[in-house]
């Protein structure tokens, strides 16, 4: 119970408890009451819905309070980082809804100052060169009760490390022969304070810079000056980095004074049911083909979930139904999937779209006849109007709406039984065709035609109410049926591969799946519909003239709906 009532806590003034803070901030005239944030992504894979609250965050703060926000590429890792990430982080930005304007910035543009910074620091004592490995570095840092030691070279005279330094950006020396370290205390109890690496070697080529570096600053060193140097006023990340907030803040104090000072807090991470967050994983799964890329459907790639069908406005209501705590949680997927299938419900078009498809015959309807049926385009928008359907003696209907010896409470069509076709007649089943093998080829029925939609026959009730589409004018479609990428809840917390746990029914394709006219003609990629009676799909975009292809994005039923009905009632 806790868990749900830590994703929706707010303050009372509607304020969570990062605005509150920035609030404050301001009426206190800090940075001389300017605000500036940023968002800081590294350019090593695309972003996730996790991303996605901290793009919401930093923007949104921004926009609320009449700030700025920098989008800043935190480049400092060449052996991880690709043009390809970064085109597709500023498209995933745009589409969220927010944009940057002028304030592109990445770490590279920092390099020589962040490299002056280290030299002049190595010359007040505050940092020297270390020729230990990486294994001997780890080992002397201690634990978080015991004290670590002093590595033989932090006495190294000045002159030397800088010496080292200048040479090791040179190119003299090998990956990991040398590297740069912050002289602070190797007793102290924060772990990160005792002397951190400010910089290590690659000889990788930079993206942007080339070979013009050959050593490059650690995030810690870079982070904090890079939002200094851009005149950031508050650096909002995810509670993983509470810890390194005072090695920020010792950084950052060699730069700043009284009348400016950037101010880092964390808010919790999005962590969700039924999926992985890990860039690493997320890129093991796209390496090794157990997913169709990026932008697969099952993951939470905000281009894959983009693909599937979730929109802006559906995210940013999930991020905010969870808010911001200082707590982490895992949040449930089915709240995720409550937020699209509500936005889609008030602006997706119903439209009629037969999945398993089984031919009914109605005998008594004239062969050569076809109607124009009118379909309301979206009962809960009554500015949506209608469009036509074309009706006739050959209709498609779902095998599932069928049964020969249905059980009690079976309202769609048996023997002898009536349905409502909808926007149609009131029919009843007559007969079945029988294939050699037993299988259901032709269903046969009567229409009342006394009783289409808008005549007075029509007001006699029938249980159930069938979609259909029309033999003669149905278009062929793919689609494709997405489920949970894993098959256990959180697979993070399992021992264990992680690959062993994926979901082996996460997709399946229907390749004979029958379309009405009306939609056929109008499919564009990215475009939302309600299939009546099966849920919300998207238009792909391998879609072309020949091929139609959707996604499912979420079924119709609402598990969350009803299990936040059940909780209540136990509140």
């Amino acid at each position: 119970m806790a868990e749900i009532k830590e994703e929706i806590l707010v303050n009372e003034s509607g304020l969570n408890f990062v605005e509150q803070i920035i609030k404050e901030d301001l009426e206190a005239g800090k940075n001389g009451g300017r605000l500036n944030t940023r968002f800081p992504p590294e350019p090593n894979g695309y972003l996730h819905i996790g991303h996605a609250k901290a793009i919401i965050m930093d923007f949104g703060a921004a926009e609320k309070f009449g700030g700025t926000c920098n989008l800043r590429f935190d480049d400092t890792n060449p052996q991880k980082e690709d043009t390809e990430y970064v085109n597709a982080i500023m498209d995933d930005i745009h589409w969220l809804g927010y944009d940057w304007e002028d304030r592109l910035y990445y770490a590279s543009d920092y390099f020589q100052q962040l490299f002056d910074l280290a030299c002049r620091m190595i010359l007040e004592d505050k940092a020297y060169v270390d020729e230990q490995t990486s294994e001997e570095i780890a080992a002397q840092k201690g634990t978080p009760t015991t004290p670590g030691q002093n590595s033989p070279y932090r006495n190294r005279p000045m002159e030397e490390s800088l010496d080292l330094f200048k040479r090791m950006n040179e190119g003299e020396f090998e990956e990991g022969r040398y590297v740069l370290r912050a002289k602070i205390d190797m007793a102290h109890s924060n772990m990160h304070f005792r002397d951190p690496i400010m910089y290590r070697i690659i000889k990788t080529p930079h993206w942007r810079t080339g070979t013009t570096w050959k050593v490059y600053p650690m995030y810690d060193f870079a982070h904090g000056q890079s939002d200094y140097f851009e005149g950031v006023t508050h650096s909002i990340c995810t509670l993983e980095f509470v810890p390194h907030r005072p090695l920020y803040e010792y950084f950052v104090k060699e730069l700043a004074d009284e009348t400016y000072c950037p101010r880092q807090i964390e808010f919790n991470r999005l962590n969700l049911t039924y999926t992985v967050m890990s860039k690493r994983k997320l890129l093991q799964l796209v390496k090794e083909g157990l997913v169709r890329g990026w932008d697969d459907p099952r993951m939470p790639t905000l281009c894959g979930l983009r693909r599937r069908g979730y929109t802006p406005s559906a995210i940013k209501d999930f991020v905010n139904r969870i808010g911001y705590t200082k707590y982490e949680a895992l949040n449930h997927i089915e709240l995720l999937e409550h937020s699209i299938r509500e936005d889609l419900n008030k602006t997706a078009t119903r439209v009629s779209v037969v999945q398993n498809p089984v031919k009914l015959i109605l005998t008594n309807y004239p062969e050569d006849k076809v109607e124009m049926m009118h379909m309301d385009n979206n009962p809960e928008d009554p500015n949506a109007g209608q469009h036509e359907m074309p009706f006739g003696r050959e209709i498609w209907i779902e095998g599932e709406d069928f049964m020969e010896n249905p059980p009690k409470k079976f309202f769609r069509l048996a023997p002898d039984k009536e349905v409502r076709l909808k926007g149609a007649y009131i029919i009843k089943c007559t007969g079945v065709k029988k294939d050699e093998e037993g299988n259901i080829v032709e269903i046969y029925a009567e229409y009342d035609p006394e009783t289409k939609s808008g005549m007075p026959g029509s007001e006699r009730k029938v249980k159930g109410t069938l979609h259909w589409v029309a033999v003669n004018s149905a278009v062929k479609a793919e689609v494709r049926d997405y489920d949970r990428l894993f098959s256990v809840e959180n697979p993070s917390a399992e021992e264990g591969d992680f690959r062993d746990l994926l979901n082996p029914d996460s997709l399946k394709v229907r390749e004979n799946v029958m379309l009405e006219p009306w939609l056929a003609e109008r499919v564009k990629a990215g475009d939302h519909y309600q299939f009546q009676r099966l849920g919300y799909y998207t238009v792909d975009p391998d879609t072309t003239a020949d091929h139609i292809v959707f996604n499912k994005t979420i079924g119709l039923t609402d598990t969350w709906a009803k299990e936040m009905k059940k909780r209540s009632m136990i509140y």
